[in-house]
Formats: C-alpha cells, sequence, structure tokens
C-alpha cells in the first residue's frame, strides 16, 4: 500500500510554533525552583522535530523536598481544615483558568505528545468540566449516622482526607488525567505530588501556574519533573505519603505495589487494557464501523482504552472488514496543528519500533495485514507516523490479540456462538473496557453481565462523563477515578462511637 492511498495533512503554517522552548521547573511549597544540581531534560516535538521544552530534572533531593512540603501543609491544616465550600470556590476559579488558557495549553500539549490540535482543545474543555464536578463533590461530601443501635447509643461514620497523595500521570493524555485525579484529591482535603512524564511536562507546569493564580496555599500541591526513578519510585515507597494515584503501564503498576507494600499505602493504579468489540450479525453496521475506526485511531491508539481487538460474528466479518479498511483509508493521518488531523505522531521513534514489531510479530505467526503495517511519511514532518492498520486472521493465541500495542493497530478475530464471544473478549489478562454491538437489548445485557470490564459500551464506544467511575479489572488496574468513586479514593474513613446515656452495666461490680 502506498501513501496515495491514505489520507495525508502535509506540514502547515510554522508561524504557530515556538521561537523559544518552554521553560519548565518544580513547584515546591509554592516556589518554582531548579535542581540542587541544575541537571535538565529536553523535550522534542515527535511531529516537527523543534525544541519545544527545556525542563529541570529533578532528584531524591527535589523529591523529599516536594513530599516534605505537601506533608506540613497537610498536617497544619491549611487546607485539609477549610470547608468544602471554601475549597469548592478554588477548584471552580481553577476550571475558569483552565478555560481562559485553552488554547495556550493544548498547543504545548500537542507539541509534547503529537496529538492533533482538535483533539487537545476537546481534551482541555473536559479537563476543565472535571475541576467544576471535583467542587460539587467538595460540597457535598458526607458520612453516615446509625440511631438505631439502641436507646443509649448513636454511631457516626466520618469521612476524612486520606493525607499526602503522590501522583503519578502518563504522557498520552497528561492534562486530562491530571485532572482526573488532583481536583478530587484537593476536593477531599488531600495535599499532593505530582510528577508528570518526562515526555509531557509542560502542561502539568502550567495547571500549577493557574493553582497559584487562583490562590492555592502554597506546599498543598507540588510539582516534581523528572524520571520514574529517582523521582517516581521515591513517590511511592516514601513514609510520608498516604495514597499513591498512578496512571500508565501495567508492568510498572505492579512495581508500584511492590514498592508501596513497605509503608502499606493505599494504591490506586489505572493500567492498561487490551479492549474488545463484539459485533453481533444484527447490528448496526454503519454505527459499528465509524466507532471502531474512532476507537482504534483516538489518539494515534496511544490510549488504554483503544478498541484494539474487533471480534466479529462469521456472517458479517468480511463486510465489517472491508468498510473498516475503507473508512480507514479517508482518515487524515498528519501535521497535529491542522485543525482537520485526526491522526497525529507516534510519541517516540523507540514506540514506532514496538508497535510495529506487534504487527510483523502477527504477519509471521500466519495473520493477514489488509491494511498499513509499516511506517508512515508526511511531507515536511518527521519520521514518527504510523499508518492506519488492520490485521485480519488473528487468533486469540498471538500477541497482537492479547498485548497491548498502544498504535494505530486494529486486530480482527472471528466468533460463531455467544459463548465463544465472550470466551474471547475474556481471554487477556486486562479488563478495563468492553463493548458490544447488537439490536437485541437482551443480548447487550447479557455480554455486560458475562464480560469481566470495569466499563462496557453497548452500541457506542469511548463516551465519557465526569459523574461516571472509570477503572479496570484483572490487570488492568486498582479502585476508580472520576464519579463520587473518585473522590471516594482520597478519603479514609473513621467509626465514631457515642453513649449518650448512663445505662452500661459495668464489667465490673463495685460491690
Amino acid at each position: 500500500m502506498t501513501t496515495h492511498d491514505l489520507t495525508l495533512i502535509s506540514a502547515t503554517d510554522s508561524s504557530v510554533l515556538p521561537r523559544e522552548p518552554f521553560v519548565a521547573r518544580h513547584l515546591i511549597d509554592g516556589r518554582w525552583c531548579e535542581s540542587g544540581d541544575a541537571a535538565v531534560f529536553e523535550r522534542r516535538s515527535p511531529a516537527h522535530g523543534i525544541l519545544v521544552t527545556h525542563a529541570a530534572r529533578g532528584g531524591i533531593r527535589e523529591t523529599e523536598a516536594a513530599i516534605g512540603a505537601a506533608r506540613r501543609a497537610f498536617d497544619d491544616g491549611r487546607w485539609s481544615s477549610i470547608s468544602g465550600r471554601d475549597r469548592a470556590t478554588l477548584l471552580l476559579r481553577v476550571a475558569d483558568l483552565i478555560d481562559r488558557d485553552r488554547e495556550r495549553i493544548a498547543l504545548m500539549e500537542t507539541l509534547e505528545s503529537g496529538k492533533p490540535i482538535s483533539q487537545a482543545r476537546a481534551e482541555i474543555e473536559g479537563a476543565a468540566d472535571l475541576w467544576r464536578y471535583a467542587a460539587s463533590l467538595a460540597r457535598t461530601m458526607h458520612g453516615d449516622s446509625h440511631n438505631a443501635l439502641g436507646p443509649d447509643m448513636l454511631g457516626i461514620v466520618v469521612k476524612e482526607p486520606i493525607g499526602v497523595a503522590s501522583i503519578i500521570t502518563p504522557w498520552n493524555f497528561p492534562f486530562l488525567i491530571v485532572s482526573q485525579k488532583l481536583p478530587f484529591a484537593l476536593a477531599a482535603g488531600c495535599t499532593a505530588v505530582v510528577k508528570p512524564s518526562e515526555l509531557t511536562p509542560a502542561t502539568t507546569v502550567i495547571l500549577g501556574e493557574l493553582l497559584i493564580e487562583a490562590g492555592l496555599p502554597a506546599g498543598v500541591v507540588n510539582i516534581v519533573l523528572g524520571y520514574g526513578e529517582p523521582v517516581g519510585a521515591l513517590m511511592t515507597m516514601h513514609g510520608d505519603v498516604d495514597l499513591v494515584s498512578f496512571t500508565g503501564s501495567t508492568a510498572i503498576g505492579k512495581a508500584i505495589v511492590a514498592a508501596a507494600s513497605g509503608t502499606l499505602k493505599k494504591v490506586s493504579l489505572e493500567l492498561g487494557g487490551k479492549n474488545p468489540q463484539v459485533v453481533f450479525a444484527d447490528a448496526d453496521i454503519d454505527s459499528a464501523v465509524d466507532a471502531i475506526v474512532f476507537g482504534i485511531y483516538f489518539n494515534a491508539g496511544e490510549c488504554c482504552n483503544s478498541g484494539s481487538r474487533i471480534i466479529v460474528h462469521k456472517d458479517v466479518i468480511e463486510e465489517v472488514t472491508e468498510r473498516v479498511v475503507a473508512l480507514s483509508r479517508k482518515v487524515p493521518f498528519g501535521d497535529p496543528l491542522h485543525d482537520n488531523t485526526k491522526v497525529g505522531a507516534i510519541v517516540s521513534l523507540e514506540h514506532r519500533s514496538k508497535i510495529d514489531g506487534y504487527v510483523k510479530s502477527a504477519e509471521a505467526a500466519g495473520a493477514t495485514v489488509r491494511l498499513g503495517g509499516s511506517s508512515l511519511s508526511v511531507p515536511g514532518l518527521q519520521e514518527q507516523f504510523y499508518q492506519p492498520t488492520v490485521v485480519t486472521g488473528v487468533t486469540g493465541d498471538m500477541a497482537i490479540a492479547r498485548e497491548e500495542v498502544f498504535g494505530p493497530v486494529l486486530s480482527v478475530l472471528e466468533f460463531s456462538t455467544f459463548d465463544e464471544a465472550i470466551t474471547l473478549a475474556n481471554d487477556a489478562a486486562y479488563g478495563l473496557s468492553a463493548g458490544v454491538w447488537t439490536e437485541n437489548v437482551h443480548t447487550c445485557l447479557e455480554f455486560t453481565r458475562r464480560v469481566r470490564a470495569g466499563t462496557v459500551w453497548t452500541n457506542t464506544w469511548m463516551d465519557g462523563f465526569a459523574e461516571l467511575p472509570f477503572g479496570g479489572v484483572k490487570e488492568s488496574g486498582l479502585g476508580r477515578e472520576l464519579g463520587h468513586y473518585g473522590l471516594e479514593e482520597y478519603l479514609e474513613v473513621k467509626t465514631v462511637q457515642m453513649r449518650i446515656g448512663r445505662t452500661r452495666t459495668p464489667w465490673v461490680q463495685n460491690r
């Protein structure tokens, strides 16, 4: 297949590219600072190749200082002891500032990650909504009372902030994912230390600027830039940290659980997925095909919710495959700064090679590449693109059907019976999300009951709402984000038992 068969958008107006890189520093105890050893790292745009971020590189010294600042800020009550109303007021102020600076944030996210600017704008808008939703939770948080324990007893269940939260975020949705965590931690009354990915640090630093502008007390949120070792590792092991919230790979998630076990701190993980969409013979094929194409190419497939495998009934598999291939050719790949681009650059050359390795391995195992299957050249841009790829003849034992490719690569599997579809859908270590396409509501409900996934979409894919919890089962993670469940992650439950009468029978008789 030649690139002439695809819809490509070449490099466009370079005038929007920054003349100087964004300078990112640590935020520790309300102050912006360089690293003590003056260490730095840099990030180049995966699409354009220019230097876009020059960042301080933190180490043990900076991480310990940030954790210490968060600990002091929590213990002295400057944030945890104020009213839910006051916390909500500040979160709402941050949301307004995010809206004000949406274009600036979206541009930096596009330059660092390679995602399309139109997608980045939508994500920043969604992030502001998460801050507003978390503000509503800050004002409505409550415990329980038990007034049926007897005439002289009253039981109260109090929910309190857990303490200091370490928040570690990935490169694929840097601003959106920090906004799925941090405002909920703040709504609960926690303080935090945040480490963004070294590939995409800028937008988290911009968020820090907005927090200061909104009037957040010093030390409540601290940001340390750098690598997983030593920054992330210390954030998971440190005794002054009460909770670790991490989004990223399952392998790193397992390492975090092991590291956190030394202090038995709470761990919340949102990890990988190998998410199936099952298409039954009676499905609305038009809607299913459009959602399949969206599900695999959104964010270049660099998404834990990517619909990376479809399981299609034998009666419609050829029609579905042909239509997916045809529609895939029409998806605009190219310059992420162009408003019409739907798919941008792969985050790094190393990751592009990993994606290609899965495709080549599937071919060697007997699968057929119906579309794509190699790197993609876009005029005027870097060589960090990968073709829209559809692989058929995939069987459940192939790595491409079981492991997270994290790229624009769709695996197509076939089924004959409902039980076979369920077996294939559940035949992976992951359990993040799943989808079903059928006009039969009974099939939808039965699938929803039997599939092992934290989210099930029926006749749709990848809708999201602040009110609904998100997270996985099996090796896709622990805990939940969003909804009131997202707030619960940052709370401890305390039982208070009050005797309100004088009728207690003495344990020792005083005679």
